[in-house]
């Protein structure tokens, strides 16, 4: 027989907002999280959805990917973004939060919830098959249990390595030189930027790559497999002369009114910068800054040392260092169904980056359909999948045994991936212009959810949070 309580393993994004999503739908959750009894080496407290990387969920914008998700994600009331909303900073056209606001309201809200039970142990094996579980202990999952998962698959883990950006106080940059503004001043001014000259860059590149390393301690020690979308910057310097000023650096759209008439050609090529590094805002009010695009895994004395190279950040006093670390994932197609429920066993689920989804928005999709599925599944109710039409059914079918070019071609490697429109099915109309496209992407999305979602409302019987917003 099937309990009718679920327990979710991890209190991060995923597992915070499937057990919000369970909880608001009548059913009782054991939220079980490790932290503080047992911490990770990117984690800094014990508060749920820490955001260890960087602050920011991406663009804000319906015609981006990361956009369209978050919109979708709007549309099915998600915790996470709701809150996400809630602690916003400027980040130009992106949504970014202040991190500590965030994790303590996410904290402050399961805690307070009557059907949430929060356990702070370390779960060392599976629960038994009559218990609907959730797994959602993301890339950083425990070695006793990452052991015990890859005994149920009968699959290798895989992994990465994943860095992130140094902290700095915002009351220690020189002011003088950074200047504050957005690329080509989209929205308000919401980046502080750190112009370098052709000798300042050529200077900083090269210390970079002489920079020593941090050890890998317990990681392998063979030639380390970066995810492309978080590379160490010192990684990217070595790509190349220019990669990074054609990457995080990038100057292109930055322009300081003290340089004068950005409109006057001469002017402009005159006293454009070679590069620029920016600083995002961690707080509503500065306090805190983000390197942007700085994950690394220089030692801590070298990280003082060569960031305080930058024009402006001399006397850069740092709140915390980039660190790295690895990251493991399931090999998702091999054992996923699109419900996110495991093949071999349809009372245990997975969701968030362990999944292989890449990003803060695509962790709290996968949280919103594991728990909507779990809810369904203790009801004595099939579980559903979303359309693939939206930009959350086609990640998750990426994920999923759905995914066809993994299927048919079983020589390619199952990567880890973020939201984009390269997942989504064609149009049946093609549309050369870009901007015209996307809008029908997201039409097309729209459209599907309506329709998934009044399905979704009957067959929760109206308790739960999508209609009954607490």
């Amino acid at each position: 027989m099937i309990e009718k309580e679920v327990i979710v393993i991890g209190a991060g994004l995923a597992g915070t907002e499937a057990a919000w999503q369970v909880a608001n739908s009548g059913i009782p959750v054991k939220l079980v999280e490790m932290r503080p009894l047992k911490s990770t080496p990117a984690h800094h407290t014990s508060e749920f959805g820490e955001l260890v990387c960087s602050n920011s969920f991406g663009s804000l914008s319906s015609d981006r990917a990361a956009g369209l998700l978050q919109k979708e994600l709007r549309v099915f009331n998600s915790l996470i973004v709701q809150t996400a909303d809630k602690f916003a900073v400027p980040a130009g056209g992106a949504l970014a939060v202040d991190r500590s606001k965030f994790s303590k309201a996410l904290t402050e809200a399961l805690s307070n919830h009557p059907l949430i039970e929060i356990i702070r142990i370390e779960q060392l094996d599976l629960p038994s098959k009559d218990k609907i579980t959730i797994i959602a202990t993301g890339p950083l999952t425990s070695d006793e249990l990452a052991r015990k998962i890859q005994v149920f698959t009968g699959i290798n883990e895989c992994h990465f390595f994943d860095a992130a950006s140094p902290i700095i106080c915002g009351d220690t940059i020189d002011k003088e030189i950074v200047f504050k503004a957005s690329r080509y001043d989209k929205g308000e001014p919401a980046y502080f930027n750190c112009p370098l000259n052709k000798n300042d860059y050529i200077h900083f590149r090269n210390e970079l790559i002489g920079g020593a390393q941090a050890s890998l301690k317990d990681f392998e020690k063979e030639s380390a497999n970066f995810f492309e979308a978080c590379l160490p910057i010192e990684e990217i310097a070595r790509r190349g002369v220019d990669t990074m000023r054609y990457g995080p650096l990038k100057s292109i759209g930055l322009w300081n009114p003290k340089w004068g008439d950005l409109f006057d050609r001469e002017n402009r090529l005159k006293n454009r910068p070679h590069a620029i590094v920016q600083l995002r805002m961690e707080d509503l009010k500065g306090k805190l800054l983000n390197m942007v695009g700085f994950q690394t895994n220089l030692k801590w004395s070298e990280q003082k040392r060569i960031f305080r190279m930058i024009p402006g950040l001399e006397k850069a006093e740092f709140v915390r260092f980039g660190v790295m670390h690895r990251n493991t994932f399931l090999e998702s197609p091999k054992l996923l169904l699109p419900t996110l429920q495991f093949i071999k066993r349809e009372t245990l689920l997975a969701a968030g980056q362990i999944t292989g989804t890449e990003g803060y928005a695509a962790a709290a999709a996968g949280g919103l359909l594991a728990g909507i599925n779990a809810s369904l599944l203790s009801k004595g109710e099939n579980p559903l999948t979303f359309p693939g039409e939206s930009m959350i059914g086609s990640l998750i079918s990426f994920i999923s045994n759905k995914n066809e070019i993994l299927s048919n071609q079983k020589k390619n490697k199952f990567q880890p991936m973020p939201a984009s429109f390269g997942l989504v099915p064609e149009l049946n109309k093609r549309i050369k212009d870009k901007r015209l496209r996307y809008k029908a992407y997201q039409e097309r999305s729209t459209e599907a959810l309506n329709r998934f979602k009044k399905i979704l409302d009957s067959r929760l019987k109206k308790d739960h949070l999508l209609v009954k917003n607490n």
